[in-house]
């Protein structure tokens, strides 16, 4: 079994796939509530003890941490937030697995699926839209569905809407699908 994982402070997705490529079990971690890292990390660590009690996981593939700052997106302070909870995260894989996990770069795994991410403003859709999609076909014959909520106020109250993590499980996904490409 393979284990792919999308870090982050607010939500970290998971994904678990058999060696074939078949999604196995996804999910995702809310981190939103808990203000502290350490309290976090304690989150993510009882989440990747689960998965290692349900699936015998063989490698873990870890979304690399951005590098380099873009105009508009995030600080440095937010960059070094990131990499401290990625390294957090990564040590609590090891430790749990004893496997030492392996960093992919989004942009990179994206390309060895044939995923093309076109410019929002050429296709009316975000990067995380679009990939959303892709996975969504991916898993079309499974026919998984993604977790939803109900508004409960405001002008769309009442309305279904994906909840936020599933951006992260679909993340999770691309990067075990690719982990198991680079190591065909």
């Amino acid at each position: 079994m393979i284990l792919g994982l999308d870090i982050s402070t607010s939500s970290t997705g998971w994904c678990v796939l058999d060696k074939s490529g078949l999604m196995v079990s996804i999910g995702y971690i809310d981190l939103k509530k808990e203000k502290n890292s350490f309290k976090k990390a304690k989150l993510v660590q009882q989440k990747i003890s689960d998965i290692h009690l349900n699936h015998e996981i063989k490698k873990i593939f870890i979304e690399e941490n951005l590098q380099t700052f873009r105009s508009g997106f995030s600080s440095a302070k937010t960059l070094s937030t990131l990499a401290r909870f990625n390294g957090i995260v990564s040590f609590i894989c090891y430790e749990e697995f004893k496997i030492e996990p392996e960093f992919l770069n989004v942009n990179s795994s994206r390309k060895s699926l044939g995923i093309k991410i076109q410019r929002e403003k050429d296709c009316g859709k975000s990067t995380k839209q679009q990939v959303l999609e892709w996975v969504s076909t991916s898993l079309s014959s499974t026919n998984y569905q993604w977790p939803v909520k109900t508004l409960k106020s405001g002008p769309r109250k009442g309305q279904n809407v994906l909840e936020v993590g599933c951006y992260d499980m679909a993340d999770a996904y691309v990067i075990a699908k690719a982990g198991i490409e680079v190591n065909i």
